[in-house]
């Protein structure tokens, strides 16, 4: 059974963030929950995630997050924008962003302050091993030698498409000594400038105008996509896919990777590309996990989802059409549910592993009152708390910051004196 907390650890109580174990924490209506998520951060001077039930709130998060605590990092860590099981890839703005999330996880020393803004979609899915991803981060320096071809080569094999003019994430050009690319994650494409095999300019410009922005020393890239075409990954795809689902016969998914090429919704056959996968919580081991409140209702709706659309194209797969007729197309053969996906219980298992702190926006019942000096905002909620909170958010979208000068003023916004 997990020690509850009162919404007063919400603010100054700084056990409350440190301490190992699941905590409940209440007194977190929407606004005080960033503030939470910031003054956690802060505390442990290391990792944070907080699970959002949905996109939109994980966005949400992510705007309240900047105003409550700018000086902090927050990495988005998005869902695919696709549905399980579907013919589709995910955009490639959405696969970019989630491996340059990965990178900077992987990378992360556990001793700085970083919080990870995330959906129950995007949690309760498997990812690319965390080794992978840190072997498939590329840096580079001014002055440093390396050829243009093997650039292009780590590009390609990365997931990075080749076009005329970079204008979007996960693009690259080539034109002479300059190699154009938009790495995942960055808010600008930036320009490489080669003499011969040596680099000798970075610079940032803008993908409209294509003018330069700033200068750069150097240049840090993660691959664009989940899945990295490589002659290894591609031997490995065939072999685990004959091992797992047999006979290819006419997938469409197999020939296009088994000569190298992409295909609309390969992403879905991931596990077959590796050996294993990792989830986010091997990315985020030993960080303080927020789960916010009604989480669990939507993580319920998720697994249903999934197995849903996975005993849909089972049953499809099971029938044997006329293969001229036209109700025919190409073959789906999808992967149990548990090899892309987290399994209920293994969720639970994940969740109790964790330090976790669900949130939950009401008062904490007076027997289980730790902390017996709460503010106002943090009582039983008033005929007006809805829009004291949504107060808070309203602040945040306007741009306001704090800093620890008006630390006193960000108190009093949250005992209601400015959001009547």
């Amino acid at each position: 059974m997990s020690e509850q907390v009162s919404g007063t650890a919400i603010i100054g109580a700084k056990e409350a963030w440190t301490k190992r174990g699941a905590l409940e924490v209440y007194g977190a209506p929407d606004g005080a929950d960033a503030l939470a998520i910031a003054e956690a951060a802060e505390a442990r001077s290391g990792l944070v995630v907080h699970i959002a039930r949905d996109g939109t709130r994980a966005a949400a998060m992510t705007e309240a997050l900047h105003f409550f605590a700018p000086q902090i990092p927050v990495v988005e860590f998005p869902a695919w924008d696709c549905l399980p099981y579907d013919r589709v890839s995910p955009s490639p703005a959405v696969s970019s962003a989630r491996m340059a999330a990965l990178a900077v996880l992987a990378g992360h020393d556990g001793k700085s302050p970083l919080i990870v803004s995330t959906s129950i979609n995007a949690a309760t899915q498997r990812t690319p091993p965390k080794e992978i991803v840190k072997a498939s981060r590329f840096h580079l320096e001014i002055g440093e030698v390396s050829s243009i071809e093997d650039l292009v080569s780590y590009l390609a094999a990365s997931g990075y498409s080749r076009a005329s003019t970079v204008r979007e994430a996960g693009e690259f050009a080539v034109r002479g000594g300059l190699v154009d690319m938009f790495p995942p994650g960055a808010e600008e494409p930036i320009r490489l400038d080669f003499f011969g095999d040596q680099l000798e300019t970075v610079r940032a410009f803008d993908p409209a105008t294509q003018l330069t922005t700033r200068q750069l020393r150097s240049v840090e890239l993660a691959a664009a996509t989940e899945i990295l075409l490589t002659d290894e990954m591609i031997s490995r795809f065939r072999s685990s896919y004959l091992a797992t689902l047999g006979a290819a016969g006419d997938d469409p998914v197999y020939e296009a990777v088994s000569a190298g090429r992409k295909h609309a919704g390969m992403e879905h056959w991931l596990p077959l590309f590796y050996d294993r996968l990792d989830t986010l919580f091997d990315f985020t081991e030993h960080g303080l996990v927020f789960l916010e409140h009604l989480a669990n209702e939507a993580v319920e709706e998720r697994f249903a989802a999934i197995k849903d659309y996975y005993e849909a194209r089972a049953e499809d797969a099971a029938e044997r059409k006329p293969r001229n007729s036209e109700f025919s197309g190409p073959a789906y053969r999808p992967l149990s549910p548990d090899a892309l996906y987290f399994s209920p219980d293994e969720w639970k298992s994940r969740l109790g592993e964790a330090d976790l702190r669900p949130l939950s926006p009401f008062a904490a019942p007076k027997e289980d009152d730790r902390f017996p000096m709460a503010p106002k905002w943090a009582e039983p909620s008033p005929p007006n708390a809805p829009r004291k909170s949504e107060c808070l958010r309203r602040s945040a979208r306007t741009g306001a910051r704090a800093d620890g000068r008006g630390q006193a003023r960000l108190h009093r916004v949250l005992d209601g004196r400015l959001c009547r």
